[in-house]
């Protein structure tokens, strides 16, 4: 097995999720692209496995490429299921990725669509279609809107969706930490969440978030 990835928050998140699972690079070796320079999108090799030019991309030993974050971490939950980080019951399960679901499209859409039309203009305008600029900061402000939805949501917790880590805490971890890459800030009313990510902060898998690539 091969992990292609890059700088972002959904190549971090399989990372952590790997280190959370407790496969290191050995297992699963690394292979990086400089998304800065468009690298992916010039590396024919990564083209034919995945034609969308988009990482993380983890190549089984037969070939088979698998794409998007979330199904990745699926895959490589089914088959080391131990520490479990999506539920052990048909209930757990549907919690955790009721949780993830819905960060995913109240935030995490909005969030990287706003900036990529703002902050990441001048790398992804000649790259893809972006929305205005006007377009883009109303959109970072419906996704500032509901990290304040989702810190009353966490209450006094340190997980959002089950009584330990997991896959849903995961990705809130790691778009924040993607923000705060990029000059973001977790907006005013947040206590909540600031006191989450520091907390998550100390886990061994958060490490990768203070590495230069």
């Amino acid at each position: 097995m091969k992990l292609h990835s890059s700088l972002g928050p959904n190549p971090r998140l399989v990372r952590m999720f790997l280190i959370e699972k407790g496969i290191g690079e050995d297992q699963v070796p690394r292979v990086h692209y400089d998304i800065v320079t468009g690298e992916n999108r010039s590396n024919d090799d990564l083209t034919d496995k995945n034609p969308l030019q988009t990482l993380p991309v983890f190549e089984l030993d037969d070939g088979t490429c698998l794409t998007e974050s979330w199904p990745i971490c699926e895959f490589i939950e089914e088959n080391h299921p131990e520490p479990n980080l999506f539920g052990n019951t048909s209930v757990e399960r549907a919690e955790v990725r009721k949780w993830a679901r819905l960060f995913d499209q109240e935030v995490v859409v909005p969030m990287t669509m706003g900036f990529r039309a703002t902050g990441g203009r001048p790398m992804f305008e000649p790259r893809m279609a972006v929305v205005s600029q006007e377009a883009g900061a109303e959109l970072s402000a419906m996704s500032d809107e509901k990290w304040r939805w989702f810190d009353q949501a966490l209450g006094e917790r340190n997980h959002i969706a089950l009584d330990r880590f997991t896959f849903a805490d995961l990705i809130i971890f790691c778009f924040a930490n993607f923000g705060f890459t990029v000059g973001w800030k977790l907006p005013e009313g947040t206590d909540n969440l600031e006191r989450f990510i520091a907390t998550h902060n100390q886990r061994d898998s958060a490490g990768i978030w203070q590495q230069a690539e």
